[in-house]
């Protein structure tokens, strides 16, 4: 049987049937399918990586508070050091108590300083310590724990080693000889500098995780399929791994904050990065912060920043644990959208009567 003639783009193919006959059947390519492929698969990426996410962090108050409190921070470090002054000496009249003037809010120093334009100031290297030192720490820890705890055997054995190299030097000590030998005066250096071994403990802590994941059956399965190592690592195990890296992202984030302020405050590190810990020295040192009479919103505000970001690091990583649960967002999800076609079907009942 001869093929016979087709539209464009239909290609027909001859095929040997049982009784040894030919017969003829064509391929079509449907622009329309592929389009609505494309549009199925982009809706997906929408659903999984903005729309879920969004619906479960908007239910958990962590998360909403989280994510303000940190959203200022942001804000501070960008907006408010652009429309807010600098801190300079005589910028306002001295020793000004606070909330007695539109000029110093929050009070001046015993040197004319305005408290708020110095806590504004520091947020941006406060700010880029807080990502380089979590970024740092958890990059190395997650790709040490990982590779350590699915390959195993040697590869094991000698990252484990190294990790535990690692911690056993003491963290604070190690820190103040590397930062009075180079004096970094670069928030990012700084910031990587503070978390120069935090990654190990952590790494360690990963490896377990990993020791966990890598026997679960769909890890076997990708295994048994022959996909390598990079993908099962990538699609596998660090997805499940997210909530407990970000936890430990804002654990080492708090840590970079609270030991970059208490080294400032001992004079450790150059004074040439403005931060919060400077005030907190000063307070103390030059406006007699803790004997002075009325000085005492000298040490108040500084703290109340420092404390501030770290409850927002902290309360984002609580939140941020459900919207990285796939069965939480799932369901989260899933009922907020029955709830929507309900809403959408009762008004069109409404209309119909």
């Amino acid at each position: 049987m001869k093929p016979t003639e087709t539209d464009g783009g239909e290609r027909p193919s001859i095929v040997a049937t049982a009784t040894g006959e030919e017969e003829t059947f064509s391929f079509e390519y449907d622009d329309d399918a592929v389009e609505l492929t494309h549009r199925e698969r982009a809706r997906e990426l929408f659903d999984e990586l903005i729309y879920k996410p969004a619906i479960v962090a908007s239910k958990d108050r962590r998360t909403v508070i989280g994510g303000l409190l940190f959203f200022g921070y942001l804000l501070m470090g960008t907006v408010g050091v652009l429309v807010y002054p600098a801190p300079t000496s005589n910028q306002v009249d001295r020793s000004i108590a606070p909330f007695t003037t539109v000029d110093a809010p929050l009070g001046s120093t015993a040197v004319g300083e305005d408290v708020l334009s110095m806590i504004i100031h520091a947020t941006p290297e406060m700010l880029q310590m807080i990502f380089a030192g979590g970024i740092f720490a958890t990059g190395i820890a997650t790709l040490i724990g990982t590779v350590a705890g699915y390959k195993g055997g040697r590869i094991d054995r000698a990252i484990t080693s190294f990790s535990d190299a690692a911690m056993s030097i003491p963290g604070l000590p190690l820190i103040m000889v590397l930062a009075v030998v180079f004096r970094p005066s670069n928030p990012l250096v700084i910031g990587v500098l503070l978390t120069i071994n935090y990654w190990a403990g952590l790494g360690r802590s990963i490896r377990s995780q990993v020791l966990t994941l890598r026997e679960e059956p769909y890890v076997e399965a990708s295994r048994t399929m022959g996909v390598n190592t990079f993908r099962i690592l990538r699609k596998d195990i660090i997805p499940n791994l997210m909530p407990f890296i970000l936890v430990n992202f804002a654990n080492a984030a708090r840590y970079v904050v609270f030991t970059s302020v208490g080294l400032y405050y001992l004079g450790i590190l150059p004074k040439s990065v403005e931060n919060w810990g400077l005030q907190l020295d000063e307070a103390y040192k030059n406006a007699g912060a803790l004997v002075a009479d009325g000085n005492l919103y000298l040490l108040v505000f500084p703290m109340i920043a420092i404390m501030g970001i770290a409850l927002s690091l902290i309360l984002l990583a609580q939140g941020l644990d459900r919207v990285f649960n796939p069965r939480v967002r799932t369901r989260l999800a899933g009922k907020s959208e029955s709830n929507a076609d309900d809403a959408e079907e009762q008004r069109s009942t409404e209309l119909i009567h």
